[in-house]
């Protein structure tokens, strides 16, 4: 199958849930350094059924967990760090594997399933609110045996996840353009493609068909907004559904979009080529908040007569070009 006939059946999903759910849960802040307690980890009720039905009941057709986020915990026992789900002896006596967890019940429910997995950055500091211990290193998001050979590291990494868990639909990079990895980001890319032809590839907030299989918008982050009116190449945004990317103690329920919202979204996303992914994380427990629950099926119900009655159409894929212009 072509790279533009999986754009295509990507456009056909319009709309995605985004699972933000690590350590970052359980500290009050959106970028974890590697440095937390791993004890601090404790979903008592952890259910990825629960994220599944919740997803099924707003209409959504894909899903993307944080496999590994900036504080380089992976929710998977890899193979080539103890910076995993092992040392989360407070969920399943680090016997579990989230990642398994998840692709199962979502594939279960017919939903597509995809991977958030974040490049190295300098996410210490007074600007992300964290603070790396007196007299260690900063570990740049990911995990310390990747010390010294970042892309290689990320490469095994990207093996395990796309040999282990396979089929996947979408690979979701952020920070590609980070200072350490960015002139390897090509390489990466078509290391991915190599294990996974089938796998799409996308590069947060990149607008190109060369370095991102998808063009991406996190909004309302990217400078460049959202895809512009007549846009034609394959698109995605992603969204907020809460005003944190994680779970937070902070957050308020009043502010958390209401059903019109997300469906104007959808269908503005939708009209410009693009697939619309919310961020919906889960808390503590390892669930998704019965408020947000509720309100996704709402929105279920809310889009389901949409299309039921012609008011959302698919996207149209004719004039999509590649990234030399050419169709």
């Amino acid at each position: 199958m072509s790279v533009r006939e999986l754009q295509e059946d990507f456009l056909r999903l319009r709309f995605g849930l985004f699972l933000h759910f690590n350590m970052a849960t359980y500290i009050d802040r959106g970028w974890a350094t590697g440095y937390e307690d791993p004890k601090l980890f404790a979903p008592q009720k952890l259910d990825c059924n629960q994220w599944a039905k919740a997803a099924q009941a707003a209409d959504m057709k894909y899903a993307v967990l944080t496999v590994k986020h900036t504080g380089g915990w992976c929710l998977w026992d890899s193979a080539h760090t103890e910076h995993d789900i092992t040392q989360f002896v407070n969920y399943k006596k680090g016997k579990g594997d989230i990642v398994r967890e998840y692709v199962n019940a979502f594939r279960k429910r017919g939903i597509k399933v995809g991977f958030y997995y974040c490049f190295p950055g300098n996410y210490a500091g007074t600007k992300y609110s964290n603070k790396i211990p007196q007299g260690k290193p900063d570990l740049h998001g990911l995990p310390p045996e990747a010390t010294g050979d970042y892309s290689g590291f990320i490469k095994k990494q990207l093996k395990e996840l796309l040999t282990n868990y396979a089929p996947i639909t979408l690979m979701w990079i952020d920070q590609t353009g980070n200072k350490y990895t960015r002139h390897q980001w090509l390489e990466i890319k078509a290391y991915i493609k190599s294990l996974q032809p089938r796998c799409l590839v996308l590069a947060n907030n990149a607008h190109d068909l060369k370095n991102s299989d998808i063009y991406s918008c996190e909004f309302p982050y990217d400078p460049k907004g959202m895809p512009p009116e007549g846009n034609i190449m394959p698109a995605e945004v992603c969204d907020k559904f809460t005003p944190h990317w994680f779970w937070n103690s902070k957050d308020d329920p009043e502010n958390m979009k209401n059903a019109k919202q997300v469906v104007e979204m959808v269908k503005l996303c939708n009209q410009r080529k693009a697939n619309y992914l919310l961020n919906v994380p889960p808390n503590r427990d390892g669930l998704i908040d019965d408020n947000c629950v509720k309100r996704l099926c709402e929105i279920g119900s809310i889009l389901r007569a949409l299309v039921k009655y012609g008011s959302v159409s698919m996207p149209n894929f004719n004039g999509v070009r590649g990234p030399t212009g050419r169709k």
